[in-house]
């Protein structure tokens, strides 16, 4: 099978459907798939590393801003694509080339749908522009991946796809890169965000976008901080790409002096397990995922992990996570219980690390090689 990947939306900060994309292409070349990746000229020698039997196809760097690569998408992309002549065409991020649908198979990934369930967590014109896109998208694709069972259901009860042709491919993760690591590996990345050995820290890892409700924990760790004894108070370290939530500055004015808050930025990947497994707790108390990779990452890091019953996460966490509601209170009590209760972190990790062994990019790789199965027969 010859599979063309449009890899042209992956962001330079490789985070969300970056991380996606590059965990599934060496898993799919792994089962034989015949890959031919079309990229941006600066990922070019990355995917051609990542999957050396794949043919990768750059587009003109004038493409490369966002508007450009839609026009690109759009007009350019179906002369492309029958140049290459592919079995079927892989968009994995959200929008399709419609033109070309008549004569190639098309598969899109839909990551999630707060697009339409919480918009107003995505800002003004790129919410309209994706709300367009999916329910165009979901109707003349020929076949639909989504990350969960949550995402699959939200799709048809609120655009009305069709559920025969939309597959459930849950993400995977890397065990060889996400798992427990050493003391000294866990210092190490300590030292790179001027943590001192002795101080906990709550961790969370992700886009500071407003979906991610950053604000609601910066508020519950201040809470939590007051109940806990002055030598067991975490830090609070937020680590993960600045997004658009303008409300997490006016959150971290509030934040008292004596308590320490870091914003490390982007963090580079071989960062992360130390990372996630120092943490006393990775708290992600988001207002719904598509699917929540940060939380299974951590959790294969056997961290201790709070985080909500939206959406998909519970499909990801099971009984191996804390649960909380997305408000203030909510989150403050759990971080309360759960610094103050180290059997529980304890037994909650060995469970997460367990539970994780369970999610595995080959799986991810043979649920798509199944939907473009099903999007070919279905032409």
């Amino acid at each position: 099978m010859r599979v063309l990947i449009d890899a042209t939306a992956i962001p330079a900060n490789r985070g969300g459907v970056g991380r996606y994309v590059d965990e599934l292409i060496p898993a799919l070349a792994a089962l034989g798939v015949d890959l031919v990746i079309v990229a941006q000229r600066r990922d070019e020698a990355f995917y051609g590393k990542l999957s050396p039997t794949a043919q990768v196809v750059t587009i003109p760097k004038t493409f490369e801003s966002v508007p450009a690569r839609l026009i690109w998408e759009q007009l350019i992309f179906p002369l492309v694509i029958r140049r290459i002549k592919p079995d079927v065409v892989h968009s994995p991020h959200y929008t399709m080339p419609v033109a070309a649908r008549k004569s190639f198979p098309i598969v899109v990934t839909m990551h999630d749908m707060t697009f339409f369930t919480s918009p107003e967590v995505h800002l003004g014109f790129k919410g309209y522009f994706f709300r367009a896109a999916i329910k165009r998208n979901s109707r003349v694709a020929s076949g639909i991946i989504t990350p969960s069972q949550a995402t699959k259901d939200e799709l048809v009860r609120l655009v009305g796809a069709n559920p025969e042709k939309v597959t459930v491919a849950y993400h995977g993760v890397d065990q060889s890169r996400f798992h427990p690591v050493s003391d000294a590996e866990v210092n190490r990345v300590r030292s790179t965000l001027s943590l001192p050995e002795n101080i906990r820290y709550i961790g969370f890892l992700g886009t500071l976008e407003p979906r991610k409700n950053v604000p609601a924990l910066i508020a519950a760790w201040v809470q939590a901080a007051k109940r806990l004894p002055p030598d067991q108070t975490p830090a609070l370290v937020l680590a993960g790409a600045k997004g658009w939530d303008e409300q997490i500055e006016g959150a971290l004015n509030s934040v008292p002096d004596r308590l320490t808050v870091k914003l490390p930025g982007y963090l580079p990947l071989d960062d992360l397990p130390g990372f996630l497994a120092g943490a006393q707790v990775v708290a992600y108390p988001s207002l719904g995922e598509g699917f929540g990779l940060p939380v299974l990452e951590a959790m294969a890091c056997g961290a201790c992990v709070l985080t909500t019953k939206r959406l998909s996460l519970p499909e990801v966490g099971g009984d191996a996570v804390a649960y909380c509601e997305p408000d203030v209170e909510s989150i403050a009590d759990a971080l309360v219980e759960l610094c103050m209760d180290p059997a529980r972190r304890q037994d909650l990790a060995q469970k997460a690390i367990h539970r994780a062994q369970a999610f595995t990019w080959e799986a991810a790789a043979q649920a798509h090689l199944a939907a473009y199965r099903n999007a070919i027969q279905s032409r």
